[in-house]
């Protein structure tokens, strides 16, 4: 195995994404392993490799790590992305658990039954416009070019991802909020933003009935 962190998840998004973008952010270079059945996750649960039976899992500096929170703030703190101190890096959490509120719905869209995802997407459009996007809109006027102590953080890799999920879905979300949408040019013309955000890059693409199908497969009891 090279040193390179080891993602353990399915060939998707999911709560892998964030872990794939902060690593990308951040310049490091990772592996993948794909789960295809409910054998392999059993696998992983019988070897005692999960400490919850859940993943994802990344391998990194000789651990196993679960928990896509404990992970992620890891990474943040090893490759200085998680503020100067500890006012900054609670700014930063709060940012990230706010930003991770409104992925959690965008996270559950897919699996919704057919009836109800007009109104789900209504219900992210209505959270993305009234409730998160203007907290960032408004620390983004008063500060320069990042969300906490104007230096590149956790939390503006969190927001990228975030913004660029919701347009998927919503192209003009963005029309009422000038600060985000300055944001979204300086964060995506970041060289390692830039590289991520390119064609054959690890970062996964829309969930399609595929992933879907493989996620209920191996999960779903």
């Amino acid at each position: 195995m090279s040193g390179k962190p080891r993602l353990t998840y399915c060939n998707g998004r999911g709560r892998m994404e964030p872990v794939r973008w902060l690593l990308a952010a951040a310049g490091v270079e990772f592996e993948e392993v794909f789960l295809e059945t409910r054998e392999q996750y059993e696998k992983l649960i019988k070897d005692g490799v999960l400490m919850f039976q859940q993943v994802p899992l990344v391998e990194i500096d000789g651990m196993k790590m679960v928990q896509t929170r404990a992970i992620l703030s890891y990474i943040a703190g090893k490759y200085n992305l998680y503020g100067k101190d500890l006012k900054e890096r609670a700014l930063i959490d709060m940012y990230v658990e706010g930003i991770t509120d409104l992925m959690q719905m965008i996270l559950v869209f897919p699996f919704s039954p057919p009836e109800a995802k007009e109104k789900n997407l209504d219900s992210i459009k209505d959270r993305a416009i009234n409730r998160y996007f203007p907290v960032f809109e408004k620390v983004l006027k008063h500060s320069q070019d990042f969300l906490v102590g104007n230096k590149f953080s956790w939390a503006d890799v969190q927001l990228i991802e975030a913004i660029l999920a919701v347009e998927e879905k919503i192209p003009a979300v963005l029309s009422g909020f000038p600060q985000l949408q300055a944001f979204k040019i300086r964060m995506s013309n970041m060289p390692t933003i830039k590289k991520f955000l390119q064609p054959g890059s690890p970062r996964k693409p829309p969930p399609d009935e595929c992933y879907i199908e493989t996620v209920l497969k191996i999960f779903k009891k």
